[in-house]
């Protein structure tokens, strides 16, 4: 669960670091999820939350 929440912490730093550091390309990406097809951001977001998973992995196993 400690790993879980470190994540979690994680994500939202990077987040907050873009939203900070670009604000205005961050309102663009937000505008470009909202025009883009549901199905390709299922597609984006599966393709993501398994590239995690072989990351986590990968780092499991070489440690």
């Amino acid at each position: 669960m400690t790993t879980f929440l470190v994540a979690l912490g994680l994500v939202f730093v990077i987040e907050g670091l873009f939203c900070a550091a670009a604000p205005h390309a961050a309102r663009r990406a937000a505008l470009m999820m909202v025009e883009t097809p549901e199905q390709a951001l299922r597609v984006i977001g599966i393709v993501g939350a398994v590239a995690g998973v072989g990351l986590i992995w990968l780092v499991r196993q070489l440690s």
